[in-house]
């Protein structure tokens, strides 16, 4: 027999559409972080000796909340139908778990935004300081062609380098369009999938309480 009656059921039924929902949502977190993690360009442009990892740290936060996300929602489906208040609750302290992970996501990507976009461009500028160094020329040719771009200072190595490139943008301004697109898409589904989570915890307590006080009545 169902521990919650009337409005409760409702909140019963409302809680397992958002946790499938909330399954769906940390299916779709993975795939971004996925995406993110091994998109081509953002692996050619970052892999090299001395390349920048902050801009991986922020996306490997954000595959960690996506995979749990997951796991969570799985498990609050089946607290939510057992009408378990131990599930529930268990539920709840995962999702401020998340809950946190998801703001620190989107929080890291937006105050590390000017950072990590430095990073890459000093990583870029000390490609092209000296073209007589293969592995510095190659890095800084896997730029040229991925951000379709060339150069980014006045100096006589940059100027060498681009001689014959027309009609391309500078390389420093390519690098800030592209990291800060990336950095964007993670700190708004951070900080947009936080919003929906604090819903979920709403939904549980509500439950979790409507269930311990069904059972001091009884």
């Amino acid at each position: 027999m169902s521990k919650v009656q009337g409005g409760m059921k409702c909140v019963k039924y409302l809680l397992f559409i958002f946790n499938f929902i909330f399954w769906l949502s940390g299916l779709l977190v993975l795939a971004v972080g996925l995406w993110l993690r091994f998109d081509p360009n953002t692996v050619k442009l970052l892999t090299g000796d001395g390349a920048p990892d902050t801009f991986f740290i922020a996306v490997y936060i954000l595959l960690g909340a996506g995979g749990l996300m997951m796991i969570v929602g799985f498990f609050g489906c089946f607290g939510a139908v057992r009408e378990s208040q131990c599930h529930l609750a268990s539920f709840f302290a995962c999702l401020l778990i998340i809950f946190g992970a998801e703001i620190a996501a989107g929080v890291f990507g937006f105050i590390n935004k000017e950072q990590i976009v430095e990073e890459v461009q000093k990583f870029y500028s000390s490609s092209i300081a000296d073209i007589s160094n293969p592995n510095d020329t190659a890095i800084a040719v896997i730029y040229h062609q991925t951000l379709n771009c060339c150069g980014g200072s006045t100096s006589d190595t940059s100027i060498a380098l681009c001689a014959e490139a027309e009609n391309t943008q500078d390389c420093l301004t390519a690098i800030t369009d592209f990291f800060n697109e990336k950095l964007h898409i993670i700190g708004y589904i951070g900080i947009g999938i936080a919003g929906v989570m604090v819903i979920g915890m709403i939904f549980s307590m509500v439950l979790c309480c409507a269930i311990r006080n069904n059972r001091e009545v009884i």
